[in-house]
């Protein structure tokens, strides 16, 4: 519904288009506090009226409260009609709860920015700690300081806020911004004089910033301020260490953990350099896992890991040596999910030499090497990174593929030998080989859901997070394909719950469009429209080019194919279509009255990718082809997408839904004139 709640400052409340809401006196602004920070739980009328009057409620309290509900619903909601339901602060039960989306509260958006932050390289965590602290407009809930009902919360969002202040910090120190750091850190430190961790920043700011005297006497008023009991209890060994470090001319990460793992990673890389050979196997084998590793660290580092990688399978193949050039190829076992590739051309050379290494040794060769490479070919030839020939046209009857079955035997000879030789690691990228090759038809969502589940379990049982994570995103996407919802929920907390834990930063650009797709699903376009504006801003830069091209136009397509607005050419006319054009403009030409170019297009467009889009895709045809007449097309995607008459189409993406796919059916045939 476009309404956005804030916390994190006085309780406030601002519409779609930014503009704060009349939320009148402050027993109503306490109600709605009171409902927020219980976080989409039900809180009873009997609550709310001990809550609100701590020492003795007044008669009719309960009737004041509902009076206070009904002008927050007034307030919230100003063009709900007459006697319809609130769909936004809600009667359940014995109580009222708000339905506000994770995105439309400030300290829960703080929250999740937060997360993405510690778990982000530090240039992006400063960008990073930047966008959650700028939540703040002044304390938790500041127009009720002393309410017992907000304590706790409050409490809690100051412990984090002041957590955030010092990652941040230590991210600057990181980057070598030692300078900017110093300043933040003394305010933060005159008005936090308890905090030890935040004197130990200071200090080794201004350390590295040239001003060693100034460390030192800063570390001097820490002892002073700590002893004055500003923050409990503390042993002082920060300090002392920090001290240490200091006066001995070490540089070192404030954060003393993370410290030693520099130290530890700086010293092996030295050693390594000086004692393994220039040029020698050793060095590509060593590469190969840092590239698998770099990968999985967010969208630098996955950009960087795609960039080299190519480089180095050459560099294998170059040397003559068959089973290393196998091993480097087949080492690279990084969990994917999307179906398009970044760079189509890219990975349809590396499905090649990975065919061409199999080859080399046959069927005979070295079980598990196989099972590898034939992984390899099954992952990188996603979509038609691999075809070999013209794609088939829409409105032609289906055709043989030979790089698709190439593939998909592949995937199924890989599965098989894993299963065999009983590897779980093994198996686990043989079973993402066999979802990149699960879209030979519509309607497969059923079948990914299993895919899903048999990777989460494998991966749970072997303690695999990545693969964990991969298959929770499967099932994520399969089951908001299928329409259960509440299944697709549990998938999505428990995927940033994985991803925060093992460093896995990439995982919630999926969270974070299913929620958009959800708020669509359950609340309607008008209330979409805001979260799916943040996510396309959010995930802009996330490394993965082949999810992100073209995703603005699939959102704007969105309330044209659930039937809630008319296609207008011009809202697409500033979009890039990007990987989509050929399937969009069709549509765009038939509604602009280009009649006859339409129908030349859609005779000569390609039948949509096998991928997670393909459904959608279907119904934008299906709609071109209905308005222009095109029966041959128009035949094509009504058969298509039968077969997914259960299914919401698009969903399975986990990015858009344009409604049941029943509905695109049926209209396919009335237009057709079946039935």
């Amino acid at each position: 519904m476009g309404v956005e709640f804030g916390l994190l400052g006085p309780v406030a409340a601002w519409d779609a288009d930014g503009s704060a809401l009349p939320l009148g006196a402050p027993r109503h602004r306490e109600v709605l506090g009171r409902l927020l920070i219980a976080r989409g739980r039900v809180v009873p009328v009997g609550r709310l009226v001990a809550d609100l009057w701590e020492d003795e409620s007044p008669a009719g309290a309960v009737g004041a409260v509902r009076t206070f509900v009904a002008a927050l619903r007034r307030a919230l909601e100003p063009a709900r009609p007459p006697r319809q339901p609130s769909r936004l602060l809600v009667t359940d039960g014995p109580g009222y709860v708000l339905r506000a989306g994770r995105g439309a509260v400030d300290a829960w958006r703080f929250e999740d920015a937060a997360a993405r932050a510690a778990g982000a390289p530090p240039h992006a965590a400063v960008a990073l700690w930047d966008e959650a602290l700028a939540r703040w407009r002044g304390p938790v809930l500041a127009d009720f300081p002393a309410a017992a009902w907000a304590a706790a919360e409050q409490v809690r969002l100051e412990a984090l806020r002041l957590d955030a202040v010092e990652r941040r910090a230590d991210a600057l120190l990181a980057t070598g911004a030692a300078r900017d750091a110093v300043a933040d850190l003394r305010a933060h430190v005159a008005a936090h004089p308890g905090r030890e961790d935040g004197w130990v920043l200071l200090a080794t700011a201004l350390d590295r910033a040239g001003r060693r005297g100034e460390a030192l006497e800063a570390l001097n008023r820490a002892r002073d301020a700590l002893a004055g009991g500003g923050g409990g209890p503390v042993s002082g060994g920060a300090l002392a260490r920090t001290e240490a470090r200091i006066l001995s001319g070490t540089t070192g990460s404030a954060a003393e953990p993370a410290g030693m793992a520099d130290s530890v990673w700086d010293r092996a890389a030295a050693s390594w350099d000086r004692t393994v050979p220039a040029r020698s196997k050793a060095r590509l084998h060593a590469t190969a896992g840092l590239l698998r590793d770099l990968a999985v660290t967010g969208p630098d580092g996955l950009e960087e890991a795609r960039r080299h990688r190519r480089d180095l399978v050459a560099a294998a193949e170059t040397t003559g040596d068959t089973e290393l050039a196998a091993r480097i190829i087949g080492s690279y076992d990084v969990p994917a999910v999307w179906t398009r590739a970044d760079d189509p051309d890219d990975a349809g050379e590396l499905s090649r030499a990975a065919a061409r290494a199999a080859a080399r040794f046959g069927p005979d060769g070295p079980a598990a090497l196989r099972a590898r490479l034939l992984s390899v070919v099954a992952v990188e030839s996603r979509g038609d990174a691999a075809r070999d020939a013209p794609l088939s046209r829409a409105g032609d009857a289906r055709a043989t593929e030979p790089w698709r079955r190439r593939a998909e035997r592949a995937a199924e000879e890989a599965v098989r030998i894993a299963r065999r030789l009983g590897d779980p690691a093994l198996l686990a990228f043989a079973l993402n080989g066999a979802f990149m090759q699960s879209f030979a038809d519509c309607g497969s969502a059923a079948t990914r859901d299993a895919l899903g589940e048999e990777l989460t379990r494998l991966a749970v049982e072997h303690q695999m997070p990545g693969h964990e994570v991969l298959g929770r995103i499967v099932r994520l996407q399969a089951l908001a394909g299928l329409g259960e919802l509440a299944a697709a929920d549990a998938e999505a907390e428990e995927i940033d719950r994985l991803a925060h834990r093992n460093e896995r930063p990439l995982a919630g650009v999926f969270t974070a469009w299913y929620r958009a797709l959800r708020t669509c699903e359950t609340e309607g376009w008008p209330a979409a429209r805001s979260p799916y504006a943040r996510v396309l801003a959010e995930t802009a830069d996330c490394g993965m080019p082949g999810l992100v091209q073209g995703a603005a136009v699939l959102v704007a397509l969105v309330p044209v194919m659930r039937g809630d607005t008319p296609l207008d050419p011009q809202d697409f006319a500033h979009l890039d279509a990007g990987p989509y054009r050929p399937w969009l403009d069709p549509l765009l030409l038939v509604e602009s009255g280009a009649v006859e170019q339409a129908r030349q297009a859609l005779t000569e467009v390609p039948r949509p990718p096998h991928d997670l889009l393909q459904e959608a895709l279907w119904c934008v045809l299906a709609r071109a082809a209905a308005t222009a007449g095109h029966r041959p097309v128009l035949r094509r995607a009504r058969d298509e997408l039968s077969a997914a008459a259960g299914e919401r189409a698009g969903a399975g993406s986990g990015l858009i839904s344009f409604g049941p796919v029943e509905h695109h059916v049926q209209k396919a045939e009335a237009a057709l004139g079946v039935g």
